[in-house]
């Protein structure tokens, strides 16, 4: 049974809410659960799913406006191909554009020791693998094949 292009519609707005949820919520687990901080490169992944959840959200309200729906798509590839980048930088296959950075907790304290006192979160090396994989590898692994399957499913003509 061929897939109706309304059905490929939905489907991609799925894809392009449920994508950043699901890896942003992952992202924020790791971090506030498991003391896994992100460094910059982490950020800027972060940054392209944020920038799709309001378009995808959007796609919701109005499914007919399936620009808002490839704006979210377009900003998943983004930060899919940002975490393929930082993937690479992990496993020394390039260097990172980038020096590494660090969390500083200022609440009530001395400024100078919470500097000194702040773990430094460094790019090119990944706190945390699955199957060898860092989360910046399976943020490339989820993103781009999903948001490519959005595009595709998005192409389709209404009929």
């Amino acid at each position: 049974m061929a897939l109706a292009a309304h059905d490929g519609g939905r489907i991609a707005r799925l894809i392009a809410l449920g994508v950043p949820v699901a890896l942003l919520g992952g992202a924020y687990v790791s971090q506030y659960g498991f003391g896994l901080y992100p460094c910059e490169m982490c950020w800027w992944q972060r940054y392209a799913l944020f920038l799709a959840l309001p378009f995808a959200l959007l796609a919701w309200v109005r499914p007919s406006a399936r620009a808002l729906t490839l704006l979210a798509l377009f900003g998943i590839l983004a930060g899919g191909l940002i975490g393929g980048l930082h993937a690479g930088v992990e496993y020394g296959w390039w260097e990172g554009l980038t020096a590494c950075t660090t969390t500083t907790n200022l609440s009530g304290g001395n400024a100078l020791d919470a500097i000194l006192d702040a773990p430094i979160i460094r790019c090119d090396v990944a706190p945390w693998t699955l199957f060898g994989i860092s989360l910046a590898g399976w943020n490339f692994l989820i993103s781009v094949p999903a948001a490519l399957l959005g595009l595709m499913l998005l192409r389709r003509k209404e009929g």
